[in-house]
């Protein structure tokens, strides 16, 4: 077993198991970061999913439409420095507090329904590895379970 390669230790016949990012491909090794390409991968997502929620009646009135890059920007250098990338947003921005910072919004089931809709597609078009793509899925459906504060 190698220090690049997780591995469980207990597999059915024994042996080390690899985990692998997609059928036959490399082990899953390093962060999400760097294992999907880094900044630019991160941009891309970040910028698609912007692309939807500005079609989306029920939760682009939530963003700062005068300041549409600077929330751009702010999403992905949070979901850099999350998945092992630079510490960017920390350092321009203090504690992500997440909680915190989407208390003064809405955020019913139905706005949190079209924020996943929007992020999926975006997901989606990355064409990442499934062991990748369902790494990143499944921390953004979380967050976006915590986020949700009105049930009305």
């Amino acid at each position: 077993m190698s220090d690049q390669s997780p591995a469980v230790p207990n597999g059915p016949t024994g042996a080390p198991i690899t985990l692998r990012v997609g059928l036959g491909g490399a082990a899953a090794s390093g962060s999400l970061y760097d294992r999907i390409g880094g900044a630019p991968a991160f941009d891309r997502l970040v910028r698609r999913f912007y692309d939807g929620v500005q079609t989306d009646e029920v939760i682009w009135p939530m963003y700062p439409q005068d300041d549409l890059e600077g929330a751009i920007s702010r999403l992905s250098l949070f979901l850099q420095q999350y998945w092992g990338g630079p510490g960017t947003y920390s350092a321009e921005r203090g504690h992500p507090r997440l909680r915190m910072r989407h208390q003064p919004f809405r955020i019913t089931p139905e706005a949190r329904e079209r924020w996943l809709h929007h992020m999926h597609d975006a997901v989606a078009s990355l064409e990442l590895a499934p062991l990748d793509e369902a790494e990143l899925w499944g921390y953004l459906d979380r967050a976006a379970h915590a986020m949700t504060n009105s049930f009305d």
